[in-house]
């Protein structure tokens, strides 16, 4: 018999909003292949690395910063891509139970974020799976994405506050223990790549 994954109370919320928008996600996708990750380098509770893989004849490679101790089941991450390294996005992935079969969005909503007590900043925040991918993930798009990077060097928590019509936003807190290091390292391996041998 199948063990049932035990997620942190914080995470549950998210686990259930992503079991339940996997049933109504609209068309296939190509199918995911898993990233290599290389170059890992802890920064207290957060961690700069290397990711590639190679998915239809194309090489792909990302640089992130991640936190790794807020959740076991879950992730916030820091992402850049070499060539638009100043179009940095944010992610947080949730472990499923199931793998999906279909790759899409599920569903769209209002976020908010804020760095300990700093200013509030509106969010969309865009779910949605991979196929054959055990991740359940949010992007969130924000207009000052370089705003809350600063943030988050100097701060000490993030908070995440999902809108959930008329009931009370839910919110989840991921610590900044090591992000400014990790931040950096991931933003300048980036540029690094970006430049012309």
């Amino acid at each position: 018999m199948k063990q049932r994954r035990q997620y942190p109370a914080r995470a549950q919320w998210l686990v259930a909003v992503a079991m339940l928008m996997a049933g109504m996600i609209l068309g296939g996708g190509a199918q995911a292949a898993t990233f290599n990750v290389s170059d890992a380098e802890a920064y207290g509770g957060w961690q700069a690395a290397t990711l590639s893989r190679s998915a239809e004849g194309q090489q792909e490679r990302h640089f992130r910063a991640v936190d790794t101790t807020s959740y076991g089941d879950a992730t916030l991450s820091v992402n850049a891509t070499p060539g638009v390294c100043d179009m940095p996005w944010l992610e947080v992935r949730v472990a499923l139970d199931d793998v999906p079969d279909e790759a899409g969005t599920a569903d769209v909503v209002p976020a908010q974020l804020r760095v300990d007590e700093r200013t509030l900043r509106p969010a969309v925040a865009e779910f949605f799976t991979e196929q054959d991918n055990d991740g359940f993930y949010v992007h969130f798009y924000l207009n000052d994405l370089v705003g809350l990077l600063d943030d988050m060097r100097a701060g000490r928590k993030l908070f995440l506050g999902f809108e959930q019509g008329e009931r009370e936003p839910w919110y989840m807190t991921f610590s900044l223990d090591g992000a400014e290091g990790a931040v950096d390292e991931a933003l300048a391996r980036c540029w690094r790549a970006s430049q012309p041998e």
